[in-house]
């Protein structure tokens, strides 16, 4: 019975999570955008103490069945390792705890974090990982099977389903998803829970607290007969049948050594006198856990309490730039981010902001340190301000939920005309689009030569009233694909 509410619980948050990832219509994001919320080191980040509070007591009384039913990134690898068990039976064997590996992946991940090295931390945390696999790889998948059934849908005169584009946000993200998913995959097909018990960071500070769990799988050793089949059906090598002992900090309380079991000798319950050997196996190493889960606590209340430094903007009329559109300086970041360095130091890089976004204005950062964050382009649309649905879904806190009023308030920028690039200079044609599309009114065409009465109109940006929303960059008509205006990024944002 145990299995099997733990398989159920576990599918419902599986699917409604991929769910969440893949859907394009917004439906999804009425129904599960809960779930991304639950997550440990989300709500973490967040400062959402109610439910980490949840999360370690669940964790203190049930064990470590965050990690078999919540994260998605667990789940998945469940399902590879039930395909590998599929292949071959009774693969699995027990393993000692590697405990320099563990407590060595936890400093990197919190130093990464307080550093603000994003590829690194993003990569190591579990449910970023899962939402980098799902953005880039199973939503083009989802995408490309409902344009199948619009095409036949629209033959049959039907507006049951509808086009959506489908396009490449980031190379980089792609490839970094796709070698993700074939390490995942080698990995719990042939060892289960490899990737959780050695390298997760999540996995590891809450198995400090599982060691302590009310509730334990433990041996009855007048009943046990050394078959060896709960160490061979244990995902997590955590189970050495020889001694009779369980390594909790790594079970992750999925039950498949109970059901294999012949003989009735494991059960799930309360601590019995059965069951001292297997504690008195886990008080040795209690000391340097302690230790461990003390200083990554300490250094990440140090990440989340860093203070911002604010960037001094100049006010007046936007300078005009006698060149062709360059790089942001700044890079930009979504309404409700705050700064860029709340965002570097907040963002998990999961990417659901980034699907959820339906002006396809967000895609993964291609910047070593930031990389896979999201950053914001006007090629394809620009940041509506009646929309807030990135900071409705962000589960870590790096966009803070805002209203649409609020947005409409706060600017992440300011645009640039770019001369050499308008079509009003170059090919003496009148245009004014930015201008007519603004929607803070920010824009207003005066004479380039105030003097001569023929002079072209061209843009002047008042930067007190831009928000940066990208309006005009994304309908400017520019010059051989050169917008003539651009949005540069301001690094910490203002209310206006």
């Amino acid at each position: 019975m145990l299995r099997k509410v733990r398989i159920v619980l576990a599918a419902v948050m599986f699917i409604g999570i991929t769910w969440l990832f893949v859907d394009f219509t917004g439906t999804a994001h009425h129904l599960t955008s809960w779930m991304p919320k639950v997550q440990f080191l989300e709500t973490v980040l967040a400062l959402n103490i109610i439910v980490v509070a949840v999360l370690v007591v669940l964790t203190l009384i049930f064990g470590r069945m965050y990690c078999s039913v919540i994260c998605p990134l667990g789940v998945m690898q469940d399902i590879f390792g039930w395909l590998g068990k599929k292949a071959k039976k009774n693969r699995y064997s027990f393993s000692k705890e590697l405990k320099w590996l563990r407590y060595s992946a936890l400093v990197l991940f919190i130093i990464a974090l307080v550093a603000g090295v994003g590829i690194v931390f993003q990569l190591l945390a579990p449910y970023s990982t899962y939402g980098i696999i799902a953005t880039n790889l199973l939503q083009p998948v989802y995408i490309a099977g409902n344009n199948v059934l619009a095409s036949i849908a629209e033959n049959a005169d039907s507006y049951l389903f509808y086009h959506e584009d489908l396009w490449l946000r980031s190379l980089p993200s792609l490839i970094i998803a796709a070698v993700m998913l074939i390490i995942l995959f080698v990995l719990a097909w042939r060892n289960g829970r490899t990737y959780c018990n050695t390298i997760c960071p999540v996995g590891t500070v809450l198995s400090f607290f599982s060691r302590f769990s009310w509730l334990k799988i433990h041996f009855d050793s007048e009943k046990c007969r050394n078959c060896s089949l709960c160490s061979k059906n244990c995902k997590s090598a955590c189970i050495d049948y020889k001694n009779h002992t369980v390594d909790y900090s790594r079970c992750v309380v999925c039950a498949n050594c109970i059901e294999s079991c012949k003989f009735g000798a494991l059960r799930y319950g309360r601590s019995t006198q059965n069951n001292q050997n297997t504690q008195s196996t886990q008080n040795d190493s209690t000391d340097s856990s302690r230790r461990a889960f003390l200083i990554g606590t300490a250094l990440a209340s140090t990440a989340v309490m860093a203070q911002k430094k604010e960037k001094l903007m100049d006010g007046g009329l936007a300078a005009i730039a006698d060149r062709v559109i360059p790089e942001r300086q700044t890079p930009l970041t979504p309404p409700g981010s705050l700064s860029a360095q709340h965002m570097a130091q907040h963002c998990t890089g999961c990417q659901l902001c980034i699907t959820e976004c339906p002006n396809q204005v967000l895609r993964p950062s291609t910047d070593l340190l930031t990389m896979m964050q999201p950053t914001m382009s006007y090629e394809r649309g620009y940041c509506r301000p009646e929309c807030t649905r990135c900071s409705e879904v962000c589960p870590a806190g790096a966009i803070k939920p805002i209203t649409p009023i609020e947005k409409s308030s706060i600017q992440i920028g300011h645009a640039v005309w770019i001369k050499q690039n308008c079509v009003a200079v170059n090919d003496d044609v009148p245009c004014g689009n930015c201008a007519r599309h603004c929607p803070t009114g920010a824009i207003e065409m005066i004479p380039l030569d105030p003097d001569d009465g023929d002079s072209p109109m061209v843009p002047a940006v008042n930067e007190h009233v831009c928000i940066g929303c990208g309006a005009c960059e994304n309908l400017c008509p520019g010059k051989d694909g050169h917008t003539a205006i651009k949005v540069e990024g301001h690094e910490m944002h203002k209310e206006i």
